[in-house]
Order: structure tokens, then sequence, then C-alpha cells
């Protein structure tokens, strides 16, 4: 586990990551050596599972890394943790009660009920102590708010003691309020800046996605700090695509 990631995310200075979709540890590697200061893994829509994930962050090196897990289910926040990325971010949080339910499964007691295990995490048993006495204070949890449910209950939910920072997720947002995909839609603008305003509010970061930088950069001048641009598999086909077409205008 890289110990300054929770520290970065507090400083509230732009983080920029992109999106891991392929269970390529090679793409990770690449990734990693790219500049980007995270990476963001994503299991809920990315073809791979909890050995593909501790593949991916060893190939990831010392590049901090949050792994998005699938559900809200504890066996699957536990697993992702034990193999020992810098936080994990939890989709399609709506209420306060889920919530509370997800920092009781990502904390240790006596802040919560995470169980222990042995694995990568726990240097397979040899940092074991000092792991689960310094996980709670080094693992950043990250909730993600997609659904205009999340938007209503936001001031609740920011204020809930073991939440590092918020992520928008501003195309499912937009899906939920029938207008999926229009995410500048003025009323979908307005349910985006209602999240980031209450989680500044609390003095949370606030991270969102974009496709490129374009998308992105105004978001940056907005005060969002965790910035996730881009998409592995779209990045590779982009350039691949860019090549091409220069080539073949010659």
């Amino acid at each position: 586990m890289n110990r300054s990631f929770r520290q970065l995310l507090r400083a509230q200075k732009p983080l920029i990551g992109t999106f891991l979709s392929l269970a390529s540890p090679e793409a990770a590697e690449i990734i990693a050596l790219s500049g980007v200061d995270w990476i963001f893994m994503d299991m809920e829509h990315g073809a791979f599972g909890i050995l593909e994930v501790q593949r991916l962050l060893q190939a990831a090196g010392n590049c901090p890394a949050v792994v998005r897990v699938p559900s809200h289910d504890e066996v699957w926040i536990k697993k992702v943790m034990d193999t020992g990325p810098d936080g994990v971010l939890i989709p399609h949080v709506n209420t306060p009660e889920q919530t509370r339910r997800i920092i009781r499964c990502c904390k240790y007691p006596p802040l919560g009920q995470r169980d222990v295990g042995i694995a990568r995490a726990q240097g397979y048993g040899a940092t074991f102590q000092n792991y689960i006495e310094n996980a709670n204070d080094q693992m950043a949890v990250i909730i993600q708010i997609e659904h205009i449910d999340g938007v209503r209950n936001i001031d609740e939910i920011v204020r809930i003691p073991g939440v590092d920072a918020v992520f928008i997720g501003p195309y499912d947002l937009s899906g939920s309020m029938n207008k999926p995909g229009q995410v500048r839609d003025a009323e979908v603008e307005t349910a985006v800046e209602t999240v980031r305003q209450s989680a500044a509010d609390a003095g949370l970061p606030v991270g969102i996605f974009g496709v490129n930088a374009d998308a992105v950069r105004s978001r940056i001048a907005e005060g969002y700090t965790l910035i996730a641009c881009g998409i592995d598999a779209m990045l590779l086909g982009e350039a691949v695509s860019s090549m091409v077409k220069s080539l073949k205008s010659t």
C-alpha cells in the first residue's frame, strides 16, 4: 500500500488518473509509468476478478491504485481490500444507511467490523500486525454518487465519519434523471454541482470522470481534485486510429 495516497487526497490538489478496464498487467504497468498520479481499477465493468486485481496491483508497483468494487457486498469489499490497494471506491451509494454499512465493512474494530485475513495486503502474514494497526488510517474509502437519490441524500452522506472522498458518476447520474449520456444538461449539471458543493462544505475532496482532457479541464477549474480521465481501451483505440488516419492521409 502506498501510504501517502490518503494524505494526497486530503491535500485536495489535483490528482490525475485514468481507468484501467483491461485485465492486463502490462497495461497497468505502462499506465503506472506514464506519470499518472493514480490508477482507477474498475471491477464493476472491467472483465476481471480478485486474482486479476491482485496481478494488476502488483504490476502497478508504487503508483497509487483505487479499486472500484462490483457492489456493496461485504465479501467483495474485504476481498478487494486484502489485495492491497490504496483505496476502494464503492459504486451506487444512495443513502446514509448504505454509507454507514460500507464504512463498517472497510474499518477494523473498533471503528468497524472488517474481519482479519492473511493476504497480499498483510504481506502474506509478514507485516500482519503493522497492517491491521494502520489500515484504518491508510486505506482511502471513496463513495460514488451516481443516482439522483444519492444527490437528494448527499448532505447527510458526506458527514458520515470514515468517508474520505466523493466521486461523481455523471453518466449514470444522467441516466437516473432520464437523460442518459446528457452529462452537460442543465438539470444534470445542477445535480452534479449539488454534490460537489455539499462535499466541499464537509471538507471532502471530490472526484469525477471525463472521457478526455477537454472534458475534465473545466472540472479541475471548478475544484475537483480526484480526476479520472479516459479509459485504457478507448485510449488505445484512439491512438491507433489516429496513427492509421495520419498515415493514410499522406
